[in-house]
């Protein structure tokens, strides 16, 4: 009996051991620590010579920058889309053009930066910018950690003032908030971080050694903020400004003779400070074009107290014409270039007015580059700079209106055209679509640049057997085919114009007028708007009785 009470008493003696061990095993896996280390490598996610980006403390998971001959190289494409869209490559003669005010920066891969390392380098099918480079020309903050194996840049754009921690003693750096998380690195007595969000009980920060992580708020204690100073130089474009408010018309010339016309086009205008003549019309993809002026209409317009705009177009004489090749090669934008400013010169004229359209996606950096390089050629020379541009949409996002904006002098919205021949029966110009397109356009545009077009011109539509076809009539013949068809016009409101319909035999004529009234709501959202001013398509399509509408706002 004894020798079984013993046995008993052992065996709820070894339970309760293990039990108690089993407790002890539970509290250590819940409670204790985890000393488990992260794989930097791939918490960074890098490989090879590959380093980890991190702006402004994210790290960024699809693209990495290169670690070349010691030294830290961006992707071009993400520079370009991220931190500064000036860097410019051209792809076919092998140079990065960087824009400034009154500068152009050209570079290839033979030319090195002040520590010998080339700017730039072309290899697996992409272009590397020096880190250096970048920040030499754009507002941002680097740090580059490229001692160890696990290489990373810091990029930040903002320059805000960080709250900042220090560490009272030595602790970990873990992936996660809790202490089951991986360690990503130690934190040193004393250390610095930078504060990036405070929980109940750990920080996320950034340590002076260059990581991300999680710190228990019970080992650091508060330091004084960190205050950063930008000393970025932001490029500074000056504008060259008419001094009241534009009220442009432009004049289509097909030929020389053409240009005997003005005195008689311009006999009952009033109002009119700039004359645009389409003189200079793109031929080929080589900066060739056919050029119209006349010294002796730019003399008759200066003492009609006008200005002369030279407009450069890429469709009248462009079937040769591929945009995309035509300005994505440096020497041909140059060339171009140098060509208009020495015709601008030699005819005496005041301004270039850029009318390039229906280019495609694969063109708009190349022409948003010829716009930045004609720019500083017209700063350096005194000629005004205007652009074209149809009313913002998404799918011409590519004309990037934001940078134009900065760089011209007025920035031309053609607020027409919104329903074209070839397309759905419709309005030229609605109000709403004006009205829409001038706020979008001022959302990214300064009001002092930009000048809102106005049509000249009315679309009769035409619905037969099916099929519809549009004719375009300026403002005086369509009142004039009214009256001869005996058409009825009702005014629409909302349009901002008059309607009217015609059934004669199985053809029905359908008209969205402009005229004077139309025009008049127009000009409403121009000066309510306060803008730079109106454009007029075409000259020779109006009444008499359109520019006493027209008009600027100063004009008596």
């Amino acid at each position: 009996m004894k020798r079984f009470l013993v046995s008993v008493i052992t065996i709820i003696a070894v339970l309760f051991i293990i039990g108690a061990a089993g407790a002890a095993f539970f509290v250590y896996t819940k409670y204790m620590p985890s000393s488990e280390l992260a794989d930097q490598n791939e918490w960074f996610g890098i490989v090879g010579d590959r380093v980890a980006i991190l702006l402004d403390n994210n790290l960024v998971e699809d693209h990495k920058a290169r670690y070349i001959d010691g030294e830290v190289y961006l992707p071009i494409d993400w520079v370009n889309d991220i931190l500064n869209e000036k860097f410019y490559w051209d792809s076919t003669e092998k140079i990065l053009v960087y824009t400034l005010p009154e500068e152009i920066i050209y570079a290839d891969a033979s030319v090195k930066g002040s520590g010998g390392k080339p700017l730039l380098i072309e290899q697996e099918n992409q272009v590397w910018l020096l880190a250096g480079l970048v920040l030499n020309y754009t507002d941002v903050r680097m740090e580059r950690f490229t001692d160890g194996d696990v290489k990373r840049i810091f990029i930040d754009t903002s320059w805000e003032s960080a709250s900042a921690v220090s560490a009272k003693k030595d602790g970990k750096l873990r992936v996660r908030g809790g202490i089951k998380s991986e360690i990503l690195t130690d934190v040193k007595e004393n250390e610095n971080m930078q504060v990036l969000e405070s929980m109940e009980n750990w920080t996320k920060v950034r340590t002076e050694t260059g990581y991300i992580g999680y710190i228990q708020n019970k080992i650091i204690e508060q330091e004084p903020d960190h205050h950063f100073v930008s000393s970025f130089q932001t490029p500074q474009y000056t504008s060259i400004s008419l001094g009241e408010p534009v009220c442009l018309v432009w004049h289509q010339v097909f030929s020389q003779q053409a240009n005997d016309a003005l005195e008689q086009l311009m006999e009952n205008v009033e109002g009119v400070n700039v004359i645009a003549p389409t003189w200079f019309m793109l031929t080929d993809n080589e900066g060739n074009y056919e050029c119209l002026a006349d010294r002796g209409y730019v003399k008759r317009a200066h003492n009609m107290g006008l200005q002369v705009w030279g407009v450069v177009d890429n469709f009248n004489k462009g079937d040769n014409v591929n945009s995309e090749v035509l300005f994505s090669r440096t020497t041909v934008r140059q060339k171009l270039i140098d060509s208009l400013i020495r015709d601008v010169k030699a005819y005496e004229m005041d301004g270039i007015n850029l009318d390039i359209e229906t280019i495609k996606p694969e063109a708009g950096p190349h022409y948003v580059q010829f716009i930045r390089e004609l720019s500083v050629s017209c700063r350096k020379e005194g000629i005004i700079l205007s652009v074209d541009n149809t009313v913002p949409a998404g799918y011409s996002a590519f004309y990037n209106r934001e940078e134009q904006g900065r760089v011209i002098d007025y920035f031309i919205i053609m607020a027409y055209d919104e329903h074209y021949a070839g397309g759905e029966a419709g309005s030229v110009a609605s109000l709403g679509y004006v009205k829409k397109g001038i706020e979008d356009t001022l959302k990214i545009v300064p009001r002092e640049k930009l000048i809102n077009g106005i049509p000249f011109y009315t679309r009769v539509w035409k619905e037969e057997g099916g099929k519809v076809t549009a004719t375009s009539m300026g403002i005086s013949s369509v009142k004039e085919w009214v009256e001869e068809k005996g058409m009825q016009l009702d005014w629409d409101e909302e349009l901002g114009q008059y309607y009217g319909e015609l059934q004669e035999g199985s053809a029905l004529y359908r008209l969205w007028m402009e005229e004077e009234e139309s025009v008049s709501r127009k000009m409403d959202l121009i000066w309510g708007n306060d803008l730079a001013g109106v454009a007029c398509w075409k000259l020779g399509f109006e009444t008499p009785e359109l520019w006493k509408i027209v008009k600027p706002k100063t004009a008596n």
